[in-house]
């Protein structure tokens, strides 16, 4: 066992325990908040966290593949399936981040207007559109996947091992989903949200409270890009130069799992009724620990005043 098998299966053990408890929060939340009164930035956050979730559900069988010491244990065919999710989910993800961007950024820049053409079903479409897009290029994984020699073989790595006529194909690919899945939303990111600060800040009657709550927004969706997306795109851009699949590629793609960890962070800066949710999830939870140590007290001093008694006896 190399040093990376028990970095990457405790990234992913990590990722799994502190996104999943808080994506399934988000997703209760928004879908009660979209049911009594939905809006477009409510819409794109839901299928932010059905994204991350998406992920989250399939990282149990990268779990599998790091505790074999990073080969593929399991019937080949989930090979193809848990690889189209894996990816589909972290480049559906950085778009619905990028149209949260622009959503934020059209709703201080043109406000009336906003309000008067802003409508559901144009975040439902916009949903709708991502979903497709990225489906449609990653789907070019399954294709290859399916591809690799001797894909019966138990040691056989799971997207891992490419031929030289594989990689005619597949370093392209990875190019063109950089700068089409990367590169230009992150663009139009950066774009959206320095005008965005910008307006905030020459507003006159704007709140401190508000203007934090926008800078923790702008500063959590600029992490997530540049912590976690670019350096696994960048690997696509330098194996196009140097012709092969880096071997760092894995430490990069760790970095983008854990992007299903830093998304519930934008939720609670986006949406006063995750702030909400989680306040009432922690004064719960305070108040049932409370009961359960005082009715340890009480019991343990009726055991103490009844040890006395027999005692006495």
């Amino acid at each position: 066992m190399t040093f990376k098998t028990p970095l990457v299966l405790s990234v992913y053990i990590i990722t799994f325990l502190i996104g999943l408890p808080s994506n399934l929060l988000a997703l209760y939340t928004f879908s009660v908040k979209i049911h009594r009164k939905p809006t477009p930035v409510d819409i794109l956050l839901l299928n932010l966290s059905i994204s991350d979730l998406l992920l989250l559900i399939f990282l149990p069988f990268k779990m599998m593949e790091a505790a074999a010491d990073m080969k593929w244990p399991l019937p080949f065919f989930l090979c193809s399936l848990v690889v189209f999710v894996y990816f589909n989910s972290i480049y559906s993800s950085s778009l619905f981040l990028t149209a949260i961007s622009v959503e934020r950024y059209l709703g201080v820049a043109n406000p009336i207007q906003y309000k008067i053409n802003r409508k559901c079903k144009h975040a439902v479409m916009a949903c709708a559109f991502i979903w497709i897009f990225c489906s449609l290029h990653c789907s070019f994984t399954y294709f290859i996947v399916q591809l690799v020699p001797n894909n019966m073989s138990d040691s056989l790595k799971c997207y891992a091992d490419f031929t030289d006529d594989q990689l005619m194909y597949l370093l392209p690919y990875r190019l063109e989903v950089c700068l089409l899945l990367f590169c230009i939303p992150f663009i139009i990111t950066i774009f959206c949200y320095v005008n965005f600060i910008r307006i905030l800040i020459t507003m006159p009657k704007i709140s401190r409270k508000k203007t934090q709550k926008a800078i923790g927004l702008v500063a959590v969706t600029l992490s997530n890009f540049i912590l976690c997306f670019a350096p696994y795109n960048i690997s696509h851009i330098v194996g196009f130069i140097e012709k092969g699949s880096l071997p760092w590629r894995i430490y990069a793609l760790l970095l983008s799992t854990l992007n299903a960890c830093l998304d519930p962070l934008l939720f609670y800066y986006s949406s006063t009724a995750i702030q909400q949710t989680l306040k009432k999830c922690i004064t719960s939870t305070s108040k049932r620990l409370n009961l359960t140590s005082r009715s340890w007290f009480c019991g343990q001093e009726k055991q103490n005043s009844t040890d006395v008694t027999d005692d006495s006896d």
